[in-house]
């Protein structure tokens, strides 16, 4: 192995060290010297370990949580249309509850070759996961951007929806047609955009209501990403007097609907709501949904484009590339005249 080593940085021009971290996947590499290292191996005639063969030319791995909600397969198909048009064909791994694990997902990919991975609201959003899974890949010489999260623990190209913003659109919205007890529905704590639009829900109420931190706290509940998850948080909401919840997606906003017509409460009569993501087929719900969009097509091109240079060795920014959201007024939003009439 020693030989092996010396025969093999010799010829890459490299230290032994450099080559025992190529051969090891280990991170910290030049992309180019990476290379060279490899292709000392290949001149030499010895065998590249399998993680570090050649990658399937024009393969490209795409993994996304389940696709029971919309927004996912919107971003699947936005990000396939990119790739096809591309030349390149995108290998599709979904995570299911109970399932293969993102890290299962990402080996299966890797082992078939594929030349570039995108993740879509995978663990680089949970603020609890462990990040070196990424650098791992890097070192294993496989590019990636990552859709919907951010993490300034791992260099990659990153394409996000502006949260902070979306959601004060969305309170902007309420509180112009009279509204002043806003909840904001949310998912898990330790999510990445659920910090974000918190921190865009406490900006709004303070600018437009004049609520300290402590005031806005009794108005945000957190649960699922889920309907079920929508229709808990949105109880809870209505139960402390709110007349106007903002949600995390587009699924717990019908949840919220449902909640308030369980309470014998019409939408937007009583409680209006506001979803997130614009998905298919919300634009046709009963009443029609208020929602903040979601630029996928624009996002999703823009994941493929960065992830396309990086796969040609020419990378793009590591950093975070955020893309406005956009209000769309429907029908399950209306003037605060419930909240007036309590007044009164």
């Amino acid at each position: 192995m020693t030989a092996r080593l010396v025969d093999i940085a010799a010829h890459a021009g490299v230290s032994e060290a450099t080559v025992s971290r190529v051969l090891n996947g280990k991170p910290g590499v030049a992309a180019a010297t990476r290379e060279a290292v490899l292709a000392a191996l290949d001149v030499l005639g010895y065998e590249r370990p399998v993680r570090l063969r050649r990658r399937s030319a024009g393969l490209v791995g795409l993994i996304t949580p389940e696709l029971d909600n919309p927004i996912f397969p919107a971003f699947a198909q936005v990000i396939a249309q990119a790739l096809t048009r591309q030349g390149y064909t995108p290998v599709l791994a979904t995570q299911t509850p109970g399932g293969s694990t993102e890290d299962e997902l990402t080996e299966m990919l890797v082992d078939r070759g594929v030349s570039g991975i995108i993740f879509v609201s995978g663990l680089h959003a949970d603020t609890t996961a462990d990040m070196s899974r990424y650098e791992a890949l890097r070192g294993q010489g496989v590019p990636y951007v990552l859709v919907n999260g951010f993490s300034p623990d791992v260099e990659a190209p990153f394409v996000s929806t502006d949260d902070r913003a979306a959601v004060r659109l969305a309170v902007t919205h309420l509180t112009s047609l009279g509204h002043t007890r806003i909840g904001l529905a949310v998912g898990p704590k330790r999510f990445v955009p659920v910090v974000r639009k918190i921190e865009g829900f406490r900006l709004g109420v303070r600018e437009r209501l004049g609520l300290t931190e402590d005031e806005s706290a009794e108005l945000i509940q957190h649960s699922l990403y889920t309907l079920e998850g929508g229709q808990a948080a949105a109880t809870t909401l209505i139960d402390r007097g709110c007349t106007a919840v903002v949600c995390a997606s587009d699924m717990m906003a019908l949840g919220a609907v449902r909640a308030a017509r369980d309470l014998g409460l019409a939408v937007p009569r009583d409680i209006s709501v506001v979803g997130f993501d614009d998905s298919p087929l919300v634009a046709f719900t009963d009443p029609p949904l208020t929602t903040i969009r979601q630029p996928v097509q624009a996002m999703g091109q823009a994941a493929v484009r960065a992830l396309l240079e990086e796969i040609g060795g020419t990378p793009a920014p590591h950093g975070e590339f955020v893309f406005m959201p956009e209000l769309v007024v429907r029908g399950s939003t209306g003037s605060g005249r419930a909240e007036q009439r309590a007044a009164s």
